[in-house]
């Protein structure tokens, strides 16, 4: 048998402490979404109590269902308006935004302030409040969907659905339900 030097065998064990450290490192920056909405600036609310006889996140397993939301201003109160007539596609992306950052709030204080707890955004169903000849349902939800993969990266990707509404509650053009899985 050939003899190692305990100078290889140093050097193969730094090597690979240094590898582990490093996937590590790595891991811990993909999945850590509390530095990230802080590294982006994402500013999240104070979330929004029930208008009606429900709740706004059950938990089954280690999924969490979150009930529909709206686009709930940082100042208070909720954008309102129908899309394709009173409002622009622009505004209404902005509305999805809004709305997923009330969902994440939400979820935040749901999960007691740990979104790193999330291990993917499962699925949305987005609503758009949009006249007759509206037809761009899903570039209005890509305001939600891309906030998502802003703050969880590719856990964020998801699947969805996006459809129009003759009306929406209050108005409001957008209204957004989640299913998040936990770790």
């Amino acid at each position: 048998m050939k003899r190692i030097s305990n100078f290889s065998l140093s050097t193969l064990a730094f090597t690979f402490c240094f590898a582990v450290l490093s996937i590590a490192a790595q891991a811990q920056a993909v999945t850590d979404f509390e530095a990230r909405i802080k590294e982006k600036n994402i500013k999240l609310i104070k979330p929004v109590a029930p208008i009606a006889n429900y709740v706004k996140a059950v938990q089954v397993g280690n999924l969490v269902y979150l009930s529909g939301h709206g686009p709930d201003k940082p100042e208070g109160g909720q954008m309102i308006g129908k899309v394709g007539t009173e409002l622009t596609l622009e505004q209404g992306k902005e509305a999805a935004r809004l709305t997923g950052i009330s969902l994440v709030s939400t979820l935040k204080g749901f999960l007691g302030g740990d979104l790193n707890k999330v291990k993917r955004i499962v699925k949305l169903l987005g609503m758009v409040n949009a006249g007759p000849d509206f037809g761009q349902h899903p570039m209005v939800i890509n305001g939600c969907s891309d906030l998502l993969v802003e703050i969880f990266g590719e856990n964020g990707k998801h699947a969805r659905s996006a459809v129009g509404m003759g009306s929406l509650p209050g108005n409001i053009p957008v209204e957004i339900e989640m299913i998040v899985e936990l770790k």
